[in-house]
Order: structure tokens, then sequence, then C-alpha cells
């Protein structure tokens, strides 16, 4: 009867690692560049939640309303508190990536700790896996 073979489970990577891994890694300019396109998206986000709110204050404040307005008020008020969500969600994924940056994490695949693609960081900041460990997280081997 042959024995199962165990997959090494890889530990978490810790900062010190992290800087060892030499030229695979964002420098300090790059580094700078992601931490100003980060914040410049949390202001935009964070203007984009105060202006959503405001609309679905406004909303309905018009005087006598037919059954059917309101309706039609209520549901605008829902569609725009579900984009509120969605606002907040895209905040705390630009606030978790300001505290890598911080961490000295930033640009490193939480799952196998190798560094994620300069090419995935620029077309998504937010990036916490390299593009094989979130091709693996979405159909579900992770």
């Amino acid at each position: 009867m042959k024995k199962p073979v165990k997959t090494p489970v890889k530990a978490p990577v810790k900062a010190a690692e992290i800087q060892k891994k030499g030229p695979d890694l964002l420098d300090k300019k790059t580094i700078a560049k992601f931490k100003k396109i980060l914040l410049k998206e949390r202001e935009q986000i964070a203007g984009d939640v105060k202006q959503i709110v405001e609309s679905s204050k406004e909303m309905g404040q018009d005087g006598i309303q037919d059954i059917g307005d309101e309706a039609a008020n209520i549901y605008n008020k829902q569609v725009l508190l579900s984009l509120n969500e969605n606002e907040r969600m895209r905040l705390h994924e630009v606030d978790e990536s300001l505290d890598r940056i911080e961490n000295k994490t930033y640009g490193i695949c939480e799952e196998c700790g190798e560094p994620i693609g300069l090419k995935r960081l620029e077309v998504r900041p937010v990036a916490k896996y390299c593009v094989p460990c979130k091709t693996k997280l979405e159909k579900g081997k992770l």
C-alpha cells in the first residue's frame, strides 16, 4: 500500500524574507508611485460615497408623490445604497493595499509569497495574489 504524498504547506512569508527576495520586488520609487495611485483612488471613492449619500437623501423631497413615483424613488435609493456598499468594499481593498505598503509586503502574493507581476499591479493596484494563485482561487483549488 502506497503512502499518500503530502504536499508541503508554505509558511506565511515574513517581511524580512520578502526583503531578501531581491530584484523581482518593487523598488521604493515604484512603490511610492503605487501609493500615490492608491491614495488618489481612496480620495475619489470617498468623494463618490459622499455624493451617493447626498443623492439618496435628496430623492423624494419634492412634494407629494403618487405611489408610482414613491416606488421608483425607493428603488433608486436601494440602487444607490448598494452602489455605496460596493464603494465601501473598494475602499477597504485600497486601505488593505496601503497597509501592505506600510508593512513592506505590497506586491507580494498573500498565498505563495512570490512577487506579484508589475503588469498585474498596474492593472489592479489592490491585487493581493499573483496571477497563478488568483486563478487557482477562482477555480476553487485553494
